[in-house]
């Protein structure tokens, strides 16, 4: 059996987290030697996988790349590892290879939900693999493909659906279970209005309805719903979620947490001391009120890692919780949200108020590039204190959705939102009078 000379960090996973978390790890120790483990040749950025179907072409045009690495001293091993043995503080890959650590971070990211409904084991029923040649099989199949049904209505199933219909050539079908697409992410108004989007853009969304099972001999030729509809197809995309990639984790018998993703502390580490997890396969907790989250979004994965590489030998940062951030973008409509939504904030308990502000993004309005900008925040109504902001319109809503989440994350309240000093020019931003964000919070001030 070969064997690798001591790494002082190890960290297994090279997408999102697993990168990051090697940066971050040279910076706060630039003494230490650092090592990548991944078993990809090739790391995909993972947000942009819908895009390769139509903007961006091609999955090879959608990799990380790997000068990062050389430039930041950071040793890479593409390997598989199939083992670690905690007690020796050392791990095995499949080609036979020893490496010994001193600190570990396990990032082995997430894999598709598979549902338990018949049919979903042929041939042309694709998950979303973050692999490279699974992707450009897909790609190449879905040249052929005259009806495309996609099952889920979330970010992975709008944004491939949409991505799909650019190409032409094939009807696209959206199944979703719940009342609306997306609806796991914004409020009712927000997801009619995208789903009226994928409409007019020739797109099929059939919502609060279920796959029953998909018939055919070896391929998937109908798609039979719950109410007995059944839709013709060519291949089913499936965009259902996410679970965490947990197999080392089990192996090593590191503890699980409520969600079944690897138990870890606000520092990142597991219950072994040497031990660090982050991304997809760490187990969260929400920041509002700290019950277990199944969130799992690239953006807290970054998050996370930039708390595991400050922590690898000694605690320099926590994680207050998963806040969540994201964004989508239908056409020239952007979609943005952070924190909680007015529905789930009820169902959080929360006594809230809800401000809104819309108006155009430029001043004045005849401004070129102008768009409708439409914000909402949430506040609880007792303390004032900001829960959540969607965002509807000018694509410049997913940088403004981060300065959401930073109020959320400091707590703010209604009249600092409001008198928070804000830069504006006419052709960038609404004018310092009109200003959504700032109007919106004056807006709920209005119902205290």
């Amino acid at each position: 059996m070969k064997s690798l000379e001591q790494a002082d960090i190890v960290v297994i996973g090279g997408s999102a987290a697993g990168l990051t978390a090697a940066l971050t790890a040279r910076r706060h120790y630039p003494d230490k030697r650092v090592l990548v483990i991944r078993k990809e040749d090739r790391v995909l950025i993972p947000c942009g996988i819908p895009y390769i179907f139509g903007t961006i072409g091609s999955p090879s045009k959608d990799v990380i790349p790997d000068d990062v690495l050389e430039k930041n001293t950071i040793d890479l091993l593409v390997a598989e590892v199939v083992d670690i043995d905690r007690e020796n503080a050392k791990l095995m890959t499949s080609d036979g290879q020893e490496v010994s650590y001193d600190r570990l971070v396990l990032a082995t990211g997430s894999l598709p939900v598979m549902p338990p409904v018949p049919g979903f084991d042929k041939k042309n029923v694709y998950a979303i693999h973050k692999d490279i040649a699974l992707l450009e099989q897909l790609q190449k199949d879905l040249e052929s493909v005259k009806h495309l049904v996609i099952v889920g209505g979330g970010f992975i199933g709008v944004e491939i659906g949409d991505e799909c219909n650019k190409l032409g050539g094939m009807e696209v079908t959206i199944i979703e279970m719940l009342p609306r697409c997306l609806m796991l992410s914004y409020d009712e108004e927000f997801c009619q209005v995208a789903e009226g989007l994928l409409r007019e853009r020739g797109l099929t969304v059939l919502t609060g309805t279920k796959v029953a099972r998909l018939i055919g001999n070896d391929r998937a030729t109908t798609v039979e719903l719950e109410n007995g509809e059944k839709l013709p197809t060519d291949a089913v995309i499936l965009g259902i979620g996410a679970v965490a990639n947990t197999e080392l984790a089990r192996k090593c018998e590191l503890r699980l947490g409520p969600t079944g993703s690897i138990q870890v502390d606000r520092t990142m580490r597991t219950e072994d001391e040497r031990i660090f997890a982050c991304g997809d396969c760490a187990e969260k907790v929400s920041f509002f009120g700290g019950k277990p989250s199944p969130l799992k979004l690239a953006s807290i994965a970054s998050s996370e890692a930039r708390i595991t590489g400050a922590n690898l030998f000694g605690v320099r940062r926590e994680s207050l919780g998963t806040i969540g951030v994201w964004a989508t973008a239908i056409g020239d409509t952007a979609f943005a949200g952070a924190g909680l939504t007015e529905d789930l904030a009820g169902r959080h308990g929360y006594d809230i108020v809800v401000g809104t502000s819309e108006g155009p993004n430029r001043h004045p309005g005849c401004m070129p590039d102008m768009h409708e900008l439409r914000v909402k925040l949430i506040f609880e109504r007792r303390t004032g204190v900001i829960l959540g902001a969607q965002i509807m319109g000018d694509k410049a809503a997913g940088e403004i959705i981060n300065i959401a989440s930073a109020c959320i994350e400091r707590k703010m309240t209604i009249d600092d939102v409001a008198t928070f000093q804000m830069g504006t020019h006419p052709a960038l931003t609404a004018s310092p009078i009109a200003y959504q964000f700032a109007n919106a919070a004056e807006s709920a001030l209005l119902q205290l």
